[in-house]
């Protein structure tokens, strides 16, 4: 932020959070202080160069020099299909997000998610994820990368305005999709790294290593069980003796974990995917079938059926509601 000329100070008055919070050790925003961060963020930006987004105002800056955890990680890597995998291992030690990577054929596909899709990040930051990845690429090969394809939710007239910026950065046109996605070509991603540094990576691996173990150990298990269920829902896989095989404990000591929790396993699935569903149905345009299959359910009236016993309402009512509030709007 002070490399774009962005004051720390007025950013955080903006996003309503502690004036010392960069001064601090070892702080952890929740998922509604990591969004209004960058929402802060995005309108100071707006106020200093209101012609380049946020997301290109850092990017300008962004160098080898920074000593910033995910780019280091990222830089020490032989090329972006290792840079991307340890990104996406280590990527809940800066935020409750996931960075999925998919390899098939001659591309590769990377999406940024959120472990709580309750409410919708915001664009500022997906479009700095994906400048990050393509700066990062052209930064590691010295060549000038450029994607196949981009896109994230385009659901603002602001976003719109600032297309021909990005645009231009990326080389390709700015396409909608419900998530921020970015695809490559296996060439690029395969490109070797010039700042590739195995020596450096081997030192600090081992205490990512332990971060990581300690914020699973100091998670409840209720937390523990939902970011299980996010990354299994969409394969089906809701049973408990999934989700406990995943933890590595039995189902018996996980739901004596849940009980003293004050909660059980099935109603953290009911409370994840009634939530899940009313995001789809009001920031997607998915399919009811679509959205029972990532919910886990066998089929579409089973996902109806269930939708009704939570809310009172049929998907399509929500959806319909959704649709005249915007109306009205």
């Amino acid at each position: 932020m002070q490399d774009a000329g962005l004051a720390a100070a007025p950013v955080l008055r903006r996003a309503q959070l502690p004036g010392d919070l960069f001064a601090r050790q070892n702080v952890r925003l929740d998922q509604e202080s990591f969004f209004r961060l960058w929402t802060a963020i995005d309108e100071e930006a707006s106020s200093i160069d209101p012609g380049l987004p946020a997301a290109l105002q850092i990017a300008k800056v962004m160098s080898s020099d920074w000593f910033d955890p995910e780019l280091f990680a990222a830089l020490c890597s032989p090329n972006m299909d290792s840079a991307l995998g340890r990104i996406s291992k280590y990527v809940r030690l800066i935020a409750p997000m996931v960075i999925r990577v998919d390899r098939s054929g001659e591309y590769t596909t990377v999406w940024v998610d959120f472990l709580d899709r309750t409410a919708p990040p915001p664009n500022v930051f997906l479009a700095f994820k994906l400048v990050f990845f393509i700066q990062l690429a052209r930064l590691a090969t010295r060549t000038a990368v450029r994607p196949v394809r981009v896109s994230w939710p385009l659901n603002s007239r602001s976003e719109e305005n600032a297309l021909a910026a990005y645009e231009a950065y990326f080389g390709v046109p700015i396409e909608h999709d419900t998530l921020a996605t970015l695809v490559f070509s296996n060439e690029d991603v395969d490109r070797p790294f010039l700042t590739e540094n195995h020596k450096m990576w081997s030192f600090f691996e081992p205490s990512l290593r332990q971060r990581l173990v300690d914020l699973d150990r100091t998670a409840s298990m209720s937390d523990r069980v939902r970011s299980t269920l996010l990354e299994t829902l969409p394969a089906g896989e809701v049973s408990m003796q999934t989700v406990s095989r995943r933890l590595a404990i039995s189902a018996r000591t996980l739901q004596r974990k849940l009980r003293d929790e004050g909660t059980s396993f099935q109603r953290i699935l009911d409370s994840l995917r009634e939530s899940l569903a009313r995001h789809y149905l009001r920031h997607s345009e998915l399919s009811r079938s679509e959205i029972s299959f990532l919910l886990g359910f066998e089929d579409s009236n089973s996902f109806s059926r269930a939708f009704h016993l939570w809310t009172g309402k049929t998907p399509q009512a929500v959806r319909l509601q959704n649709s005249d509030d915007d109306v009205d709007h």
